[in-house]
C-alpha cells in the first residue's frame, strides 16, 4: 500500500495532509521515512506517528439510518447516495450498500467493503431475514397475517416465499404492522401490500439478520458496528 494512503486511511488526514507530515519524516520499523511512494506492509510493518503506532484497518462496517429522497448506490449523476453521506475518512475504504431501500424508503442500512459479508447476507439461499415497519392507506383484514405466512401472490403471478405479518393497529383510514421477509424482488413489501388492497404510506426497514436499527441514531447519521454486532452477522 502507498505510503500516503496508509497515513491517510488510519488518522484520518487528507491524502493532502498526510503527504506533507511524510515528508517532514514518518518512523517505520524504526527508519525515518520522507517518501510518498514508500510501499507499506500494512498487516506487518511497525509505524509510528505522533508517538502512537497506526493499526490497519482492512474492512469497515457501517449502520446507517437512511433518509428519504437517498438512494441505495456508491454514486448516482442525478441524486444523493447513502455513500454520499459519509465522511471522506470512511469514504477511503470504499465501502458499498448491502442489499436496497427504495428512495423513498427510510431505515437501516448496512455499508461495508467485505465482499464475503455481503455474499452471505443477500445471498436467496441464505434466507437473510429483514424487518420494516409499515403504515398503510386503509384496513388490514385478518386474513392478512395467513396470506402472508402462505406466500402472497403479486400482480405478475409471482408467489413471495412466506412472510411474517404482525398487524399493530388496522383502522379504515390507516394501518400499522411490522413485515418480515427473506427475499428482496423490486418494490416488494410495496407490491405485497397492494395485492392485499392496500397502499404503504410509510415505510422503514428496522432489522437486517441480526442487526437491528440503533434507535440513537437520526436519519442521515450512522455510527460503525460494534465487535458484536460484527460476529453475530458473520456467524
Amino acid at each position: 500500500m502507498r505510503f500516503d494512503k496508509f497515513i491517510s486511511v488510519t488518522t484520518g488526514l487528507s491524502r493532502a495532509v498526510a503527504k506533507k507530515e511524510i515528508k517532514k519524516g514518518i518512523l517505520v520499523n524504526n527508519e525515518i521515512i520522507k517518501s510518498i511512494d514508500f510501499k507499506i506492509n500494512e498487516n506487518h510493518d511497525i509505524v509510528i506517528f505522533n508517538g502512537k503506532r497506526l493499526l490497519y484497518q482492512k474492512y469497515i462496517y457501517i449502520m446507517m439510518n437512511k433518509p428519504e429522497d437517498v438512494i441505495s448506490a456508491t454514486e448516482d449523476r442525478d441524486s444523493k447516495t447513502v455513500v454520499d453521506l459519509l465522511n471522506d475518512n470512511d469514504k477511503i475504504y470504499n465501502p458499498h450498500p448491502v442489499g436496497r431501500l427504495d428512495k423513498d424508503t427510510v431505515g437501516l442500512m448496512f455499508l461495508t467493503n467485505d465482499g464475503e459479508l455481503t455474499h452471505k447476507l443477500i445471498s436467496p439461499k441464505k434466507d437473510i431475514k429483514k424487518k420494516y415497519y409499515l403504515e398503510v392507506d386503509g384496513f388490514l383484514k385478518e386474513s392478512a397475517v395467513e396470506i402472508a405466512k402462505k406466500g402472497i401472490i403479486l400482480e405478475d403471478g409471482y408467489r413471495c416465499k412466506s412472510a411474517v405479518l404482525e398487524v399493530l393497529s388496522s383502522k379504515q383510514e390507516k394501518s400499522t404492522a411490522y413485515i418480515s421477509i427473506t427475499e428482496g424482488k423490486f418494490h416488494q413489501i410495496k407490491r405485497m401490500m397492494k395485492s392485499l388492497g392496500v397502499n404503504i404510506t410509510y415505510l422503514k426497514r428496522i432489522s437486517i439478520g441480526t442487526l437491528i436499527l440503533d434507535d440513537n441514531l437520526k436519519l442521515g447519521e450512522y455510527r460503525y458496528l460494534t465487535d458484536k454486532e460484527i460476529k453475530n452477522l458473520k456467524k
